[in-house]
């Protein structure tokens, strides 16, 4: 998205205004609490394809029945480092968030907690909820599968869903290290975001019916895996790689079985599944040498010189960059957003968003 738009909301009026937005569409406090953090942190991180642009999908999803607005949540605690979250067919973030609290807890207990998640649903960046764990001191690993988008390496139909990988480590007094990717060379949203404002996508991140690369949005049938059509095997091992950690933990169906995200039938559950694992730093090498060592890599890593005059960057510090702009400046909404979230407001009788003057 451009950030030169001049419609730009607060991070509280935009918060304020998803809350409400998923209160009128079913969804009680907590859940829409997490779905509000959830898309605003995506946000106000520059990732607007996984943010504020789902929030009308969530919304046709939960009055169509495919979410419930209330679920009842079920957790069990299989192993004292183990545990299985029953999501009961309700909001992906409430599910994650939830998850990544549990593993959380079980990492400060014995050093290490990991949930798979059943019957979830679509939650936004995963990033995310990796990050809860760095936020609380501790290391955070998540992966989900979706329905298929993605070629195999020389495929010629979508088998694999773009199937995120996100980890987050604290770093002291910083920031924390936040990697958050798709197994994709692009996210399906990316697509979507992109043909809503005209833009060209890249090279090698997309295929037509015939499975050729194309560069035009309404033309794309598929994703190419990461690594594009030459070196694509790198990423359809890793997208399957994360449906035995997501799907078959959680002795759910994997990707290719999914209903699509997008419908037409949003009356039936997905049954999507998570995988969060939190590991705790000084859980492993005698004297908690991590921080120091975490510390030096960094610096390390910021000293190498970059190609042509670039700047080489930490995993997530282009991302904390934006937030701190958008946190100073407001969050943008482009004109497709806008249009949008205009709807919403009328719709379901809410207070529509006003930018900030």
């Amino acid at each position: 998205m451009s950030e030169t738009t001049d419609f730009r909301v607060e991070r509280e009026a935009l918060e304020r205004f998803m809350k409400a937005v998923l209160r009128r569409a079913g969804a009680d406090d907590v859940s829409g609490s997490a779905a509000t953090r959830a898309l605003v942190t995506a946000s106000r991180m520059g990732t607007d394809s996984h943010g504020l642009r789902l929030l009308p999908h969530y919304v046709l999803a939960l009055q169509g029945g495919r979410l419930k607005g209330a679920p009842r949540m079920r957790f069990e605690r299989r192993l004292p480092a183990t545990g299985y979250l029953d999501a009961d067919d309700g909001l992906g973030h409430l599910a994650a968030y939830s998850a990544m609290e549990h593993a959380v807890e079980m990492a400060e207990q014995v050093g290490m907690g990991a949930v798979a998640v059943g019957n979830a649903s679509h939650f936004g960046a995963a990033g995310c909820y990796a990050l809860a764990a760095a936020e609380r001191g501790l290391i955070g690993l998540v992966t989900c599968n979706s329905d298929p988008f993605v070629l195999l390496h020389q495929g010629s139909r979508p088998f694999h869903g773009t199937n995120p990988i996100a980890f987050a480590a604290p770093v002291a007094g910083e920031q924390p290290y936040l990697l958050d990717m798709a197994t994709s060379a692009i996210p399906w949203n990316r697509v979507q975001q992109y043909g809503a404002i005209g833009r060209e996508l890249p090279d090698q991140v997309a295929a037509d019916t015939e499975g050729q690369v194309t560069r035009t949005p309404g033309e794309v049938a598929a994703l190419l895996p990461l690594g594009g059509s030459e070196f694509g095997f790198k990423g359809a091992g890793l997208g399957g790689m994360v449906e035995v950690l997501s799907s078959m933990l959680a002795g759910m169906q994997h990707g290719y079985r999914l209903l699509p995200m997008g419908g037409p039938d949003m009356a039936s559950p997905r049954g999507i599944a998570h995988f969060v694992m939190a590991l705790r730093p000084d859980a492993f090498a005698p004297g908690d040498p991590f921080p120091a060592c975490l510390r030096r890599y960094l610096d390390d890593l910021r000293a190498q010189p970059g190609r042509s005059g670039a700047e080489v960057l930490v995993p997530g510090e282009r991302e904390w960059a934006c937030q701190a702009q958008r946190d100073a400046r407001g969050i943008p909404l482009d004109s497709a957003n806008q249009a949008a979230y205009a709807e919403l407001a009328e719709r379901l009788d809410v207070p529509p968003l006003r930018p900030l003057s």
